[in-house]
């Protein structure tokens, strides 16, 4: 074989295997459009007697600039007092801890069921914060809100009565975004984030597929998380592995995506980027550990392949990173190809990847109708997909550490506390730490340029567009990177 064949059949092989995975995100849709009305409600409803006693715990880690937005809307749930406990679970080690401890004194005499806890060592990071909170708790259910997060009054009441049926273990709220409109970057997370929660959260839910806590903005109940073995810090997305390991044990889980809990996100790129570096690797982790045991179980086999994608869908950006190291070769092989070949075969699968994306995350802005159809939500699907490519090696180096080793150290996404477009984060304390993936991406920049002068000079004029979808990803996500640092 030639090493014409050879690199060919390569590139071949991994964009079938990315266009599979896009097809599986078409799936998605199809579930979403024909489950979008099956709204799943409680068993019952607690009349204000029966209400179960709920603990309320925010794990904080130095968060001076948002700490005391999420206690005052803590403290304006709607809840019966008397049925209410509060855990302020602050790991801190700088000024947060007199921040909290002030703000805890004085919810405590205005008559508030609220305790400050806090550990001198780390210890399991916010997984072992929440165990630790939950040897002293005295409520049925817990609820967790991270320190970013401000929970609507009602946000309780509006949950609670699904734990009226004794089967279900957990239930999750929709996220929201308190600062979508801050930049071109929150609108992009934004987008992300919509696909997750509004597209698949809602199809795996409500097929009866395993679906994942969040973290935050929900509700468990206590006997669901000691049956399912505890919070374990063997991965960086506890919250992840105590929902499969929760649902494999028979609890069910509920999903609620018109109940929202607003939520920062971040405001620098390399922040972003760190977040979701640590989503990708626990989720590595976790299929790692979880996915194996799950496979050769008895449960049904559209929930195997549902957790496969799911449990592997950050292999998405290795598979991208290895089609991009191969396009240059390409470019210089494809030659002994004819365009006939290149227009039934590479084209098609390019589109229903491209496709599949745009549809995606299309319907994911459903809860958002006065931008629905509006252009500049179809420049941010375009940037979007830029963007995604532009990540490939950070989450390739996310996914990789969490298959190949055991640091599991918990790495905090800086908070701002800034919503408004006329507040500047620039002045506020804490930043994401600095890294070498910039340089790697400055090198991907290079060699996208160098491929695309060699697609130009061999006439492969149908490669441009996506080439250069890709290059605009890496200038992007490159350029954040170092002039928000610098």
């Amino acid at each position: 074989m030639s090493l014409s064949d050879i690199v060919t059949h390569a590139y071949d092989l991994l964009l079938c295997i990315i266009a599979l995975y896009s097809l599986h995100r078409l799936l998605i849709v199809w579930r979403f459009y024909r489950h979008r009305h099956l709204s799943p409600q409680p068993q019952q409803y607690y009349c204000d007697a029966d209400l179960p006693k709920i603990t309320v715990q925010l794990p904080i880690f130095n968060e001076i600039n948002v700490v005391e937005r999420l206690l005052q809307a803590v403290a304006q749930l709607n809840y019966p007092k008397q049925k209410l406990e509060i855990q302020v679970l602050d790991d801190s080690t700088d000024e947060t801890q007199a921040i909290c401890q002030q703000a805890v004194k004085y919810l405590q005499q205005q008559q508030l069921n609220i305790c400050y806890l806090h550990r001198q060592q780390r210890q399991g990071f916010k997984a072992g914060a929440l165990t630790q909170g939950l040897t002293v708790a005295s409520g049925e259910l817990v609820a967790i809100f991270d320190a970013d997060f401000v929970p609507p009054p009602d946000t309780l009441l509006k949950m609670v009565h699904y734990f009226s049926d004794p089967k279900v273990g957990m239930v999750q709220a929709r996220w929201e975004h308190l600062n979508r409109s801050y930049s071109q970057l929150t609108e992009l997370q934004a987008l992300m984030l919509d696909g997750h929660f509004v597209a698949e959260q809602t199809s795996r839910s409500r097929t009866g597929c395993f679906f994942n806590f969040n973290g935050t903005a929900g509700i468990w109940r206590i006997a669901t998380i000691i049956s399912a073995g505890g919070w374990q810090h063997s991965t960086v997305t506890e919250d992840l592995d105590l929902s499969y390991r929760a649902q494999m044990k028979g609890w069910q889980c509920i999903y609620l995506p018109n109940i929202q809990v607003p939520a920062e996100l971040p405001m620098e790129m390399n922040s972003f980027k760190s977040q979701q570096f640590r989503w990708a690797k626990g989720s590595s982790q976790v299929a790692k550990q979880l996915l194996p045991a799950l496979l050769k179980s008895n449960l049904p086999a559209h929930i195997k392949l549902e957790a496969f994608f799911h449990l592997t869908n950050n292999f998405n950006y290795l598979l991208i990173l290895l089609l991009l190291l191969l396009s240059l070769p390409y470019q210089i092989y494809v030659m002994d190809y004819g365009w006939q070949y290149a227009l039934l075969f590479y084209v098609p699968l390019s589109l229903i990847t491209s496709l599949s994306l745009v549809g995606f995350y299309w319907i994911a802005q459903r809860p958002h109708r006065q931008t629905r159809y509006s252009w500049a939500m179809l420049r941010n699907l375009i940037l979007l997909m830029g963007v995604g490519i532009g990540l490939s090696i950070n989450q390739s180096l996310a996914v990789c550490d969490g298959l190949l080793r055991n640091n599991n150290d918990f790495v905090r996404t800086p908070k701002h506390g800034v919503i408004s477009t006329t507040e500047s984060w620039l002045d506020k304390k804490y930043r994401a730490a600095k890294n070498w993936v910039p340089y790697l991406e400055l090198a991907m920049m290079v060699y996208l340029m160098l491929t695309i002068a060699i697609a130009l000079i061999n006439h492969h004029y149908l490669s441009i567009p996506f080439l250069t979808l890709f290059l605009t990803g890496y200038i992007y996500t490159f350029s954040l990177s170092v002039f928000q640092t610098r």
